[in-house]
């Protein structure tokens, strides 16, 4: 759906990161006692602008879930109006390779095996894929091949769920 605002309430230009911040307040107020988990929201230019928000809950997400949050959402954008350009919103599941952000992340998906992405090359490496052990101390530990290996969060760009095809 493209929305077309012109953030003339607010007279300033929002960052990314504060856009993408006080969607995820809103979205945050907006599925309090649904069972609907906020995972991540995402404002990013592609060839258009997107405001892509990612929900989860037990059982899955479901369309109406999506479609619901994606009605209450645009009325608080229309009414608030923080946007300056035109963009393109998007209600999703997070999919099957779901970041790991949170720490709650972390602890839910103990024991499965994920992904982990590097900024810079760790030991020559760009990619660990490992069971998850935890994140402990602003490390992420991982298991590989019955190696237990800590790496500092500030150094991962990306922990995902692994997709094994």
């Amino acid at each position: 759906m493209m929305r077309n605002t012109r953030s003339r309430k607010w007279g300033i230009e929002l960052a990314r990161e504060q856009i993408e911040q006080l969607v995820a307040n809103l979205v945050g107020n907006i599925i309090t006692n649904t069972g609907l988990e906020l995972v991540d929201v995402e404002y990013v230019k592609e060839r258009d602008w997107y405001l892509r928000v990612f929900l989860d809950k037990l059982g899955g997400i479901e369309v109406e879930d999506c479609q619901w949050v994606s009605e209450k959402l645009e009325s608080e954008l229309d009414r608030l109006d923080p946007i300056r350009d035109s963009y393109y919103l998007e209600i999703s599941s997070p999919g099957l390779d779901r970041p790991l952000k949170k720490e709650a992340d972390f602890t839910r998906y103990r024991g499965e095996t994920v992904d982990v992405h590097m900024f810079a090359p760790l030991d020559g490496r760009k990619m660990f894929t490992g069971t998850l052990l935890g994140l402990n101390d602003g490390n992420i530990t991982i298991n590989m091949d019955g190696t237990e290996t800590s790496i500092a969060q500030e150094k991962v760009s990306q922990v995902r769920l692994h997709i094994d095809f």
